[in-house]
This record gives C-alpha cells, sequence and structure tokens, in this order.
C-alpha cells in the first residue's frame, strides 16, 4: 500500500493496513524525514519515502491530500495503479474551483484529470478518521459497518473491496465515479451513519443504512 499524504485519514488507513498485515510506504508535501516518528510509530511494515516512491511501491495507492494538490501529484508512477480517492472538496481551504462549484465535475473526476491513466475508486471520504479506527470488526460481526465505493473500472474496484474486507469493513457499490457525489461533503452518507464526531467511538452502521443514506443524497 503506498500513502500519497499521510494526515489523519491516511495515517488510520495505514494503521489499519499494517494490523491486516499489509506493507505500507508512506509520503507527504514535505519529505520523508518528516514522517520517520510515523513510520517507527507503526513498526517495521511502515517505511517513509517521497510521493513518486510510495506511488511506485504500492499494489494500491491511497491518495489523501487537499484538492488543491492535485496538480502536484505524481502522474506517471500511477499509470496502471489502482488509486483510492479520499479527498473531499472545501472551497475555504482548496480555493474555489468553478468545476466543482457548479457540479460539472466530482472531485474524484477531477483528480482523474491529473492522474488519467490510473483506476480511480472513491473510498473513506464519508467517515470521521476516529471513527474509521474503532469501528473495524472481524468478518462475520454483527456490528461490522459498510463504506461506500464509487469507481468505473470493475477490477480496481473488487481490489479496493478486498483491501477494505481485510482492515475490518465490508462495502456499499455507490455506483460510477459521476456518482460519487453521493458520497460528498455534507451529504446523508457523509459521517451521520457512523454517529457525531463528538462521540469518538462512533456506531456502527450496516448496509442498508448507507444504501438509504445514498439513495436520499441530492445534488
Amino acid at each position: 500500500m503506498g500513502f500519497i499524504g499521510s494526515g489523519y485519514i491516511g495515517s488510520t488507513i495505514a494503521r489499519l493496513a499494517i494490523e491486516a498485515g499489509h506493507q505500507v510506504v508512506l509520503s507527504n508535501s514535505r519529505g520523508p524525514e518528516t514522517l520517520a516518528d510515523t513510520a517507527a510509530e507503526l513498526g517495521p511494515r511502515a517505511s517513509a519515502a517521497t510521493s513518486g516512491e510510495a506511488a511506485a511501491a504500492g499494489d494500491i495507492v491511497v491518495v489523501t491530500v487537499p484538492v488543491r494538490a492535485f496538480p502536484n501529484l505524481p502522474a506517471a508512477p500511477l499509470a496502471g495503479k489502482t488509486v483510492i480517492d479520499t479527498c473531499n472538496y472545501g472551497p475555504e481551504r482548496d480555493g474555489h474551483i468553478p468545476e466543482l462549484d457548479s457540479k460539472s465535475l466530482t472531485s474524484s473526476e477531477l483528480l482523474l484529470r491529473y492522474i488519467p491513466d490510473a483506476m480511480l475508486v472513491k473510498a473513506f471520504n464519508n467517515i470521521f478518521f476516529k471513527h474509521l479506527l474503532s469501528l473495524a470488526r472481524p468478518a462475520g460481526a454483527a456490528d461490522r459497518s459498510y463504506l461506500p465505493i464509487a469507481g468505473d473500472s470493475a477490477p480496481a474496484k473488487a481490489a479496493v473491496t478486498e483491501f477494505i474486507e481485510s482492515i475490518g469493513y465490508s462495502v456499499v457499490d455507490a455506483g460510477p465515479l459521476a456518482d460519487s457525489w453521493r458520497q460528498a461533503t455534507d451529504t446523508p452518507v457523509w459521517g451521520t451513519p457512523y454517529g457525531p464526531t463528538s462521540n469518538e467511538k462512533g456506531q456502527p452502521a450496516d448496509e442498508d443504512a448507507i444504501r438509504a443514506a445514498l439513495a436520499t443524497a441530492t445534488r
């Protein structure tokens, strides 16, 4: 697993991945030396690298950066890779992007313009990082939670589903990238099914809850 961006969501996914037996290569915009402590804390299955090296190393690469940073991504090593997009657009942080403000594109479709040869799957963008850590459950658990994914590549969706299932969650297929707006910021499936952020442990969200939330989204 390669990680471009190692903030709250990225480092939480990395932690769950390591617990599930995956190797992770972390990167950020400030250089691998700034991730030495994080990699050491995560243990021998974690290492730090440049974003290009992390992209090249990962069988699956997690992109978890501000939308404004999309132009800086290493497109060449991501070609042909399954890429998980966890990113959410926020004009107050990213500045206003006309195609996203007008809703003519989803943020995932915008990302694909910068890494056109990647196989992109939207996932993990709708859950608070503390809930992501605390709600992971083994396969077959009665209170296992579901996460929505969206994408255009069936093989990439299958790979991401396998990864998500390995780290303690089940998956609801939310359709193609063009429909990924259904899990964007402030939609019914964004955060709410897993409980308020004031409760750090969160609450399990089953398949029906996630499907219902996706279905009631409006644009």
